[in-house]
């Protein structure tokens, strides 16, 4: 365990951007952890895979890395599985491991980008699934005592892309291991259109997790820019949710809006469809813009600056403001 200094974390998230930070250790367990807790340099930051943030500057502190790996099956019984994976495992190497131990559950988060670390902060989801439908429970170490203490399920306090770590546990504990509980005879979620669609296409009538895999690896290449490629953090903002009322008066005034019913009479709408309405899809400014497949993606299309980033992203979500008078929440962690 070495520390470094003002070293580059260009290599370490994937908008790519040129930033440094003022100390940077890599850590590859839990002890390793402990002690470059006691010995970094306030403010500590940790980092995974770096696929859900947005450094607008230099750190001035410590970045510790998280890079503990390990995957394991837990415990079984006849039904389902709990596999153990540390929160440097790549999350999307992860689910592929899941589908040769034949355990179904996370087919329909394949491809996501990121660490298995980060994947409760945020309650990654995608085409259906969100991790709160797997997740068993996790190990987490408090940072200022480097105590494990273990959450259940009921005290993640899951949301919608949202989670106790990105509110009132915000920078206190550093997630060490996640469990997972997955079944060893699962029903496939098919349920997302464009899933169903490409399977169908296929000739596909009783699709296997594999297959399912295999359909939102090909949705998500063929829609997301690479990270490698085009610097970008997938989806910058969450899909807006709005009341039974506001929808009402969306539906009024705009008659083909997008929008998917929710439990309480109101709406979830795509955040993508807001944007490209409001003519940002595919448009650059400057050394960023809005993907032009994916107007929901923010990217770089190299040399931009953080700022300059988040600078584009406050165009975009007042325009739909002003456009719809619906507010977009940025889904990034914005530092």
């Amino acid at each position: 365990m070495v520390f470094l200094t003002n070293h580059s974390l260009t290599p370490y998230h994937t908008f790519g951007l040129d930033v440094r930070t003022a100390f940077f250790v890599e850590i590859k367990s839990t002890e390793e952890l402990r002690h470059a807790l006691a010995q970094s340099t306030p403010p500590i930051l940790l980092l995974g895979g770096g696929s859900n943030m947005l450094l607008t500057r230099d750190w001035p502190g410590t970045v510790i890395h998280m890079m503990e790996k390990g995957r394991e099956i837990s415990s079984e019984n006849e039904e389902e599985a709990i596999i153990a994976a540390g929160a440097g495992e790549n999350w999307h190497e992860l689910v592929l491991w899941t589908l040769d131990q034949h355990l179904g559950g996370l087919e329909n988060l394949s491809l996501i980008p990121g660490s298995v670390g980060a994947a409760p902060i945020q309650n990654i989801g995608a085409y259906g699934v969100e991790l709160t439908d797997v997740f068993d429970h996790l190990e987490a170490m408090d940072l200022e005592t480097g105590v494990i203490r273990v959450f259940d399920h009921d005290s993640c306090h899951f949301g919608y892309r949202d989670s106790v770590f990105k509110n009132e546990y915000k920078g206190k504990y550093a997630i060490t291991r996640v469990f997972l509980r997955l079944k060893k005879n699962p029903v496939v979620n098919t349920g997302y259109g464009a899933i169903r669609d490409l399977l169908s296409q296929e000739g596909i009538t009783t699709p296997t997790i594999r297959d399912v895999s295999r359909a939102v690896i090909g949705i998500r290449r063929s829609k997301l820019p690479d990270p490698a490629v085009l610097g970008n953090a997938g989806s910058f903002f969450k899909n807006p949710e709005v009341s039974a009322g506001e929808l009402q008066r969306l539906l009024e005034a705009f008659p083909h809006l997008i929008h998917y019913p929710l439990p309480d009479g109101g709406a979830k709408i795509p955040a993508g469809w807001l944007i490209e309405q409001c003519g940002w899809k595919g448009k650059r400014v400057g050394n960023t813009g809005c993907h032009a497949q994916q107007s929901l993606v923010l990217v770089n299309y190299g040399g931009a600056t953080g700022q300059e980033i988040w600078a584009h992203a406050q165009r975009v979500a007042q325009s739909v403001k002003e456009t719809f008078g619906v507010e977009l929440m940025a889904e990034v962690n914005v530092l």
